[in-house]
């Protein structure tokens, strides 16, 4: 399989998973252009996608997902609770499949979905696996729940929210009702929840972490690394050798990996 994140961030989500035969597009909350640039950069054609499959209705999501399905007609794939959110925001693709089952096919890529703990009307995560690999995928969640953990501890690439520093976001502008939204089970995963969730995945087995969805705002990449570098080595694991740790960019295409 191969993975590239493609723009990871408060601003706008879409990540690439592809085998040699079967290519999707995890979420497409940035411009049709940005998508199209990024898989060229990646020898991706844009009319080879299989398909997109959107996590949750917030903007940052599936801003691109229309024109993208539209303009290389590429089926979209998100759950019932989802498209009922979406109807009402001139969501006009050429062809929508409603997920009922939490775990279903897509040519040679076997997908499972599961449930995050965030302020949406059904959000969820994805599992992809193709020949014994999988790559799993969890943004935009307040902690990290058992559901969550089960889907995160047995892949060989995870990418995981760390959307912010407590004290930044505590000190910022924001309104209260937006910091508390922030902070809530229901927000987003701090730099400090990630890291408590790293070590205990580190524990299990070799990974590579990726850092996703920091804030623009409340985050920096150095500090979401360092605070989860910290974190690994008080208990007793190297980056490079018992793991591999990157930061995903927030609107460039980064970490593209053959897994």
């Amino acid at each position: 399989m191969y993975f590239c994140s493609i723009s990871s961030g408060s601003s706008g989500n879409c990540i690439y998973v592809g085998s040699y035969k079967t290519k999707v597009l995890i979420d497409a909350g940035i411009s049709k252009k940005a998508v199209t640039s990024a898989l060229q950069l990646i020898k991706v054609n844009p009319k080879s996608i299989n398909g997109i499959f959107i996590t949750h209705e917030h903007l940052d999501h599936y801003k691109g997902v229309c024109t993208l399905s539209r303009g290389f007609d590429i089926p979209v794939y998100l759950n019932k609770a989802t498209y009922e959110a979406l109807k009402d925001k001139k969501f006009d693709v050429k062809k929508v499949n409603i997920l009922e089952n939490n775990e279903f096919t897509i040519g040679d890529l076997d997908i499972k979905m599961f449930k995050l703990p965030h302020d949406a009307a059904d959000p969820v995560g994805y599992s992809i696996m193709n020949n014994k690999k999988r790559i799993s995928i969890a943004t935009d969640m307040g902690y990290v729940s058992k559901e969550v953990f089960e889907n995160l501890k047995d892949a060989d690439v995870v990418l995981i929210e760390s959307n912010y520093n407590e004290e930044m976001v505590k000190m910022s502008a924001y309104p209260y009702f937006l910091k508390q939204r922030i902070l809530s089970n229901f927000g987003h995963l701090s730099n400090e929840q990630c890291a408590k969730i790293v070590v205990e995945l580190a524990k299990i087995s070799p990974k590579k972490i990726i850092l996703g969805h920091l804030s623009n705002v409340n985050n920096f990449p150095e500090l979401a690394y360092k605070t989860v570098e910290k974190a690994l080595c008080i208990n007793g694991f190297k980056i490079g050798s018992d793991l591999e740790l990157t930061v995903a960019h927030r609107s460039l295409p980064s970490n593209y990996m053959r897994i």
